[in-house]
């Protein structure tokens, strides 16, 4: 517990001295409007063309998308299960790779940052193989892991791509001791920081898969929600259960149906299903 207090007040000293990506006036007394969009003081921002988001298929951000829809469906639903527990953060994960965890994650806090009530923070927890950047078409100098293994302020390694109040974590170099890492103190006291610090933002943050190792399970006491993302005719029954029993007493909120094709609902191959538990 020593060891969590001094590092919560290292980085509260860190957030007095430099901010954390805070929006131009934040500030006690000199509140935000967020219907008017946002410029960021420290936080680098990266412009993302359309045609990465499309070819990365980042489609909550693409306006007229025909999948657009199903992602602000997955939105609402998620929203209304963190605001009946008044929750501001959500952890996805998936049985094994390749269900499109990182790609739903991504464009869930797309579409989260859509609605102009609150600001998102979007985290790369997939220590060994962080991807997240990589779909903004981005390849960041620091990352997640500069910060937890050395002195790296976390001002210098966040950064906004051209969707308004969305901002991302990045990882950058995969870290071996992932699932150590992620219970660590520094990590506690950072996820206590960014969860508390702005009332009005929610936390997506994006974990490995359940099967391949422990991170998830490590990191579940640290959020307030999970969705399990499961991989139409590629996720197994079993791989499903398998995952759920690693995952039994975490709070687990649903699931979404990945690659679902639903034919004559217009929205073609990779139409997004949310299943289960209000999610």
């Amino acid at each position: 517990m020593e060891r969590i207090r001094k590092a919560l007040e290292q980085a509260e000293r860190e957030r007095a001295q430099q901010g954390e990506g805070a929006p131009a006036g934040a500030g006690a007394g000199n509140p935000v409007d967020l219907s008017t969009g946002l410029r960021y003081t420290y936080t680098r921002t990266v412009e993302v063309p359309q045609r990465v988001l499309l070819d990365n298929r980042l489609i909550a951000a693409v306006p007229g998308h025909e999948l657009k829809d199903a992602y602000r469906m997955l939105r609402t639903r998620v929203l209304q299960t963190l605001r009946e527990n008044h929750w501001t953060s959500l952890a996805v994960t998936g049985p094994a790779s390749g269900c499109g965890k990182t790609l739903t994650a991504i464009n869930l806090a797309i579409s989260l940052a859509m609605e102009v009530t609150h600001t998102v923070l979007l985290v790369d927890l997939d220590l060994r193989k962080p991807s997240v950047h990589g779909y903004f078409g981005y390849q960041p100098e620091l990352g997640l892991s500069d910060y937890l293994k050395g002195d790296v302020p976390l001002h210098k390694i966040l950064f906004t791509p051209s969707i308004e109040r969305l901002v991302v974590l990045p990882g950058r170099e995969p870290i071996e001791n992932s699932s150590e890492m992620l219970r660590s103190p520094k990590m506690v006291a950072l996820v206590n920081e960014i969860k508390h610090r702005y009332p009005d933002r929610l936390v997506v943050f994006d974990l490995p898969p359940i099967l391949a190792a422990d991170d998830a399970l490590a990191f579940a006491p640290y959020t307030d929600a999970m969705l399990l993302v499961a991989e139409a005719g590629g996720t197994s029954r079993d791989d499903l259960q398998k995952a759920l029993e690693v995952l039994k007493g975490a709070p687990v909120i649903g699931t979404v149906l990945n690659k679902a094709y639903s034919p004559g609902t217009g929205y073609g191959y990779a139409k997004q299903r949310a299943a289960a538990a209000g999610a």
